[in-house]
């Protein structure tokens, strides 16, 4: 498990705009009952979370006329057990992280794995996420 006082601040530019964290197994599943749009961001220390993930999610997020639901996130490494659960609900996509998640109504309508990050602008990540959030947002 990273350390907290690394972790935190990761946590914090999503929580601070607007995104609830789903810490336990029970809280994700609460969340993807609730129907509706889920965007689910799952956190990480690396570098092209830093760098694009967590950029482009808030740009998208941002940015988009048509907007998820409920927008959640989990920090692999670290909510490791409301992360599990999460993935889960990813198959049969093999654990990813970062990655981004786009539910609606439970079911999961749009997957961006680590590998659909690494190299790509945060922008970039923003448009896919702006395209997806027009096809299944309201």
């Amino acid at each position: 498990m990273y350390p907290k006082e690394i972790v935190v601040p990761m946590k914090e530019e999503l929580t601070d705009n607007g995104f609830e964290e789903l810490l336990t197994p029970e809280a994700v599943e609460e969340s993807l009952a609730k129907g509706g749009t889920n965007l689910l961001f799952i956190n990480s220390v690396c570098g092209c979370s830093a760098g694009t993930a967590r950029p482009g999610v808030l740009m998208a997020v941002a940015n988009a006329v048509k907007k998820p639901d409920q927008l959640t996130t989990s920090f692999a490494g670290f909510d490791i057990e409301a992360v599990q659960k999460v993935r889960e609900h990813l198959l049969p996509y093999p654990p990813s992280s970062p990655s981004i998640a786009l539910f609606k109504d439970g079911k999961l309508v749009h997957f961006v794995e680590r590998h659909n990050i690494e190299g790509r602008s945060a922008q970039m990540i923003a448009a896919n996420l702006i395209a997806a959030f027009d096809d299944y947002c309201n």
